[in-house]
């Protein structure tokens, strides 16, 4: 395997890796910026509040878009396992 194949696969992984974390991400960085918000216009002073309610948006949004987030990753894996044999020597 040569290394312009090893780049082009680690930069692969890395594009899958960024397309499976950005929608949680992103859904955890709005609802915790409201959550912050209600939070300091009622001046509750709860820390495991925004926890909680990010967690339960993250697994929200894994169940809702599972199918369509890990669809690339599977295809990946099995590209990388299909190929395994001619990568060793």
């Amino acid at each position: 395997m040569e290394y312009s194949d090893i780049l082009v696969t680690v930069t692969n992984a890395l594009g899958i890796f960024m397309t499976i974390v950005l929608p949680p991400l992103a859904a955890a960085l709005a609802v915790g910026l409201i959550v912050g918000v209600l939070q300091a216009a009622t001046q509750i002073q709860d820390q495991t509040l925004p926890q909680t309610v990010k967690l339960f948006v993250v697994i929200g949004v894994f169940a809702s878009l599972a199918g369509s987030i890990f669809y690339p990753l599977t295809k990946f894996a099995e590209a990388m396992f299909g190929g395994f044999p001619s990568m060793v020597p």
